[in-house]
């Protein structure tokens, strides 16, 4: 394994860094993605990933167990200086991964497994929130459609707290493409005429889940075959999207469980 220290700013990997730190998009154009923080790369390892670059501080360096970083290509040590200006983090860390990333042309998936189709949602923090939840409660394939947050982004991979690397994602995606999908559509409506918990709920299927204003686009609440309504007996008028998403794919696990 090869080990180099790193204390130039223009360095070609400090660099690389940088951009994938700041540019929430910019593992696209790169084909490479900035995983931050000991928990994220243990996760990754666990699903046998194997990054192009191991990154630690130079004050961890020494301290950080070397199974952490075994898998690695390459080390790289920098100096905590370089580190904080890599670092998505109030507090940085003390180490990452440089990983590999390839974008299919024409992207495939499943068109008959469990789903969980993302229309439009926009905050990182509610992106990272369903991945964890899908990944958790058996959704392994996750569609997100033109719009929605980038899904490997720095903050969407720290909300999903390792949940990416255990699920099928693909992004960039049109409402053509959805056409070949052979599972029912779910969607939470405020229409929606069945209660959550009185539904029949089938499996497989998949949960569509909307813009946070503006909900499930129209074209997707046609093709619906249930409309559903989340009990809300405490009368607020909506839920967020995430804490949305984690009572529907519960709902869906406690069914198939239960059969």
């Amino acid at each position: 394994m090869k080990v180099v220290h790193i204390s130039a700013r223009d360095n070609a990997l400090v660099k690389q860094l940088r951009k994938l730190a700041q540019d929430p998009g910019a593992y696209r154009k790169q084909g490479q993605i900035w995983v931050e923080g000991d928990h994220l790369c243990r996760a990754a390892l666990e699903r046998g990933v194997r990054p192009a670059w191991a990154v630690i501080a130079a004050r961890a360096w020494g301290q950080i167990p070397g199974a952490w970083y075994a898998g690695a290509e390459r080390v790289a040590v920098l100096d905590d200086a370089l580190f904080a200006q890599v670092s998505t983090l109030e507090s940085p860390a003390s180490m990452g991964f440089l990983l590999e990333w390839a974008a299919e042309v024409q992207p495939r998936f499943q068109p008959d497994v469990d789903s969980v189709v993302l229309d439009r949602i926009q905050d990182a923090g509610n992106v990272g929130s369903i991945l964890r939840s899908a990944s958790a409660l058996g959704f392994k394939q996750v569609l997100a459609l033109k719009g929605t947050a980038a899904l490997w982004s720095p903050k969407v991979l720290r909300a999903g707290m390792g949940a990416h690397f255990g699920l099928q994602l693909h992004e960039g995606l049109t409402l053509e493409q959805l056409e070949v999908l052979q599972v029912p559509l779910l969607v939470t409506h405020l229409q929606g005429s069945t209660p959550l918990h009185e539904a029949n709920l089938p499996s497989p299927c998949a949960w569509v889940l909307g813009h946070e204003g503006q909900g499930v686009q129209e074209a997707l609440v046609q093709r619906a075959s249930q409309l559903l309504r989340i009990a809300q007996p405490g009368g607020e008028e909506s839920l967020n999207v995430a804490a949305a998403a984690a009572i529907c794919l519960h709902a869906s696990c406690v069914a198939q469980l239960s059969r």
